[in-house]
């Protein structure tokens, strides 16, 4: 008699266990998955500004890691999954989401201008960022006007719609930086278009802010609803504040904006004022959802829209405090910087624990069909 033999196709259960679970991640990937970019960008900026260095490195060699696998899995994702990408833009909570790729691709450009004096991928980053932003900004606000199914306010905003503003001033950010060392005729339109983008971005804060505000006070408001992207209620104030302190440092070489200096430095104080008011009510809310009503704290992607406004929050304060000639400011930015790191390291040892936790569930799936 001839040995047993085991049966050829072993390792094809295993392996038709493993990619539809794949494939079912890439179908389902949030649309504000970006906002592991955006946060990482900024605080590795904030790291370097306050003399970090070492970790500003190292958190822009990850940065690039992160972008280009959220990169592929966006492109796959359009192309074998169209639907479900189509399904998000027409959806009230999640279309907004789509605004991270704007203001993680301009992060990280930021991230190569300042971090390693890049100048050449800094600006391929800010004219994609403008691509992007031009694109999802007028389709995304278009299809949430024409559209015939539109949910209650209650039910159809949030803080994440702030994003949107975020994306806006990303792109005023890096243009501004980049604006420097540019021919004097390029330099002023450069810096005429950030100017642009950032009074823009101030507005349509205005625009959200106020239906959030109103949503907020005047509707019963559950602990699920409360999700981490309201931290962008403080984030977008405060990129709007890093955005004006770049075009007030930008200034003495600007014919242009030495006329609005007076209004730069208010305006911007402005918005630093309206970034800090949050966060005390921010961290007041959420007590209320995890102390009081006992929502529980898992990882969800959407944290990271919540390390993101820590970081730009440190980077922001910096900024003003060189900006304004307001030595003090600079201690606050130091404290929020160790506050944003460990908010940093909180949410990526969630990712991890989420990834582990996946690879061995589908590990231990094999061994079942074995």
């Amino acid at each position: 008699m001839s040995p047993s033999r085991e049966p050829p196709s072993q390792a094809t259960p295993s392996a038709s266990a493993v990619w539809p679970r794949i494939l079912d991640g890439v179908a389902g990937l949030h649309p504000a998955y970006f906002a592991l970019v955006m946060a990482t960008g900024i605080v590795s900026i904030a790291s370097h500004l306050l003399g970090l260095g070492a970790i500003g490195h190292g958190l822009l060699v990850l940065n690039v890691v992160f972008y280009v696998v959220l990169v592929t899995l966006t492109v796959v994702r359009a192309t074998l999954f169209a639907g479900r990408m189509l399904a998000d833009l027409f959806d009230h909570g999640r279309c907004v989401g789509f605004f991270t790729t704007v203001a993680g691709t301009c992060v990280l450009g930021s991230q190569f201008l300042l971090v390693l004096s890049n100048r050449s991928i800094a600006t391929a980053l800010w004219c994609l960022g403008i691509v992007l932003w031009c694109l999802l900004t007028y389709t995304v606000f278009t299809i949430l006007t024409v559209k015939a199914n539109k949910p209650a306010l209650a039910k159809g905003i949030n803080g994440g719609w702030l994003v949107a503003v975020v994306a806006t001033q990303s792109v005023s950010v890096l243009g501004t930086q980049l604006a420097h060392g540019l021919h004097p005729d390029s330099q002023e339109l450069a810096l005429f278009f950030s100017l642009a983008m950032w009074l823009g971005g101030g507005m349509l804060y205005i625009w959200i802010i106020s239906l959030i505000f109103y949503r907020y006070t005047f509707f019963p408001l559950e602990p699920s609803e409360l999700a981490p992207p309201y931290w962008i209620n403080m984030g977008a104030m405060a990129i709007s504040t890093l955005a004006g302190t770049m075009l007030i440092s930008a200034t003495p070489g600007s014919a242009l904006l030495q006329q609005f200096l007076p209004f730069l430095k208010g305006f911007t104080l402005f918005f630093w004022a309206t970034a800090t008011w949050w966060i005390p009510m921010l961290v007041i809310l959420g007590v209320w959802r995890h102390g009081f009503r006992r929502f529980p704290l898992a990882y969800d992607p959407l944290y990271w829209g919540a390390v993101f406004p820590l970081g730009m929050y440190t980077a922001c304060t910096w900024r003003l405090a060189e900006a304004i000639d307001l030595p003090f400011l600079a201690s606050i930015a130091a404290v929020f910087l160790w506050i944003a790191l460990a908010a940093w390291a909180t949410a990526f040892l969630g990712l991890a624990h989420e990834v582990l936790t996946r690879l061995l569930a589908r590990r231990g799936d094999e061994g079942l069909v074995r």
